[in-house]
């Protein structure tokens, strides 16, 4: 069982995310939050093995969180954000994907297969049906 955690300001957007990790019966929501203090909170916590991550959240952006964490144990990071701009940066940094809002489902679900190949599971199920 893959665990996720969603770390974004907007209501909607964690709302969006959610609806679609519901597809997904290898992946278990174990968390939320609504800026970066509360996201390294849950990382440090919650220990997910991935983390949708929005690049500017109040208090702490995405980048602030990572560099919080460095020397820490990482999850996998999906950076979700309405700015393309940062995708370079998001790399440098060791992120797993970057999905840019508005995402297809589609997009969502290569995101999730790249977190799969990555984090260590032997139960991931197969594909939602939706995506098969």
């Amino acid at each position: 069982m893959m665990r996720a955690l969603i770390a974004d300001d907007e209501p909607l957007a964690r709302s969006v995310v959610r609806g679609l990790l519901r597809g997904y019966a290898d992946v278990q929501l174990v968390g939320e939050s609504r800026n970066g203090v509360e996201t390294l909170g849950a990382i440090r916590q919650l220990a997910p093995d991935i983390v949708f991550l929005d690049v500017q959240m109040p208090d702490l952006d995405g980048f602030g969180v990572l560099d919080a964490l460095r020397g820490e144990p990482l999850p996998a990071i999906v950076f979700v954000t309405a700015y393309d701009e940062f995708a370079v940066r998001a790399f440098e940094e060791a992120a797993l994907d970057y999905l840019v809002k508005p995402f297809t489902d589609e997009r969502f679900h290569r995101a999730v297969a790249r977190a799969r190949r990555h984090v260590p599971a032997s139960d991931h199920a197969a594909l939602p049906q939706s995506l098969t």
